[in-house]
């Protein structure tokens, strides 16, 4: 079983400028003349962390990690402003053209799996070839899964902590209650909300790991900008077409890719994966029988690090 890489630390951290009020973080570890990647990761609302350069092997690989606009250490954190999908495809385009590479990996789950997949629909010719881990659509089904009608059956406790966290006339379209709270002028409602809503998205995906007693009763400003963001996109249907994403996987018949999922992932259940392979049936797919959401565990480290060295030992 392959494990993670040593700890490694960026030889270059910048801020890009995008044209508006956002900055984003970029940093670059690994070789500096090898094959270039980019990590996408997850949310919308999430970050990059260090463990995420680990899953390359820095010898072979110029890792780049960005945080997404309002993501992470990107600034202004939280904002909304000019933050749609298009946004941050634009803004892959401007690292890869700021670092002056020519051709990269994509390596993306859940969210930056959706993000992998747009990119290089807009973008073939830059793409050398995408690991996609925990398919994610941004189809209606799978918010629907996610807040309306599927795993709130299989965790009906947490999901009526969420639900009884906004007024009973919101909780038709939970969605839009939680966004009508969140906006909203009573700021107790607003870390109410949050506070359901993350914990909700952490019992769905850390399953029986989750520990609900470690939840803190004290929500911060930064936890309700996370659910912020990560409500703006849903309630937006993500800033693309339904079916979008299935719809023009033909056009990337020359990207050389691997889709990894977890049958237990219940965030993103497997059918997705299964509807990504369909559309792309040159693509290598790995189903992993114990593995669930979440880019841990020995089964998903040892199927992505076994993955990205798979594309290290490919001739140039």
């Amino acid at each position: 079983m392959k494990t993670l890489y040593p700890e490694i630390f960026p030889y270059d951290t910048f801020f890009l400028e995008t044209g508006s009020k956002h900055s984003v973080y970029v940093e670059q570890s690994g070789n500096p003349d090898g094959i270039p990647v980019i990590f996408l990761h997850g949310g919308p609302c999430s970050g990059t962390k260090p463990d995420h350069r680990r899953f390359f092997n820095p010898e072979r690989y110029r890792i780049a990690l960005f945080d997404q606009r309002g993501c992470g250490m990107s600034l202004p954190f939280g904002e909304l402003e000019n933050n749609t999908t298009q946004d941050l495809i634009d803004d892959m385009e401007r690292i890869r053209q700021h670092l002056g590479i020519h051709q990269w990996l994509l390596f993306g789950g859940s969210w930056g799996a959706a993000l992998a997949l747009l990119y290089a629909q807009q973008h073939q010719d830059k793409v050398a070839g995408m690991i996609i881990r925990a398919v994610f659509l941004a189809r209606q089904q799978d918010l629907d899964w996610f807040a309306k009608d599927g795993a709130n059956r299989i965790y009906p406790e947490q999901w009526q902590r969420l639900v009884e966290s906004i007024p009973e006339p919101g909780r038709e379209n939970l969605v839009e209650g939680l966004c009508d709270a969140l906006w909203g002028e009573d700021e107790v409602a607003k870390r109410r909300v949050a506070k359901e809503w993350t914990a909700w998205g952490g019992q769905v995906a850390l399953g029986i790991d989750f520990q609900p007693s470690i939840q803190s009763d004290h929500v911060t400003d930064k936890m309700v900008k996370q659910a912020c963001m990560e409500l703006h996109y849903a309630r937006h249907h993500y800033f693309i077409k339904e079916n979008q994403i299935l719809e023009n996987c033909r056009i990337l018949y020359n990207i050389p890719t691997i889709i990894i999922h977890g049958r237990q992932d219940l965030v993103c259940p497997i059918e997705a994966g299964m509807n990504l392979n369909k559309a792309l049936p040159w693509a290598e797919y790995i189903i992993l029988p114990n593995a669930g959401h979440i880019a841990q565990g020995t089964e998903m480290i040892d199927a992505l690090v076994s993955a990205t060295d798979k594309f290290a030992e490919k001739p140039a």
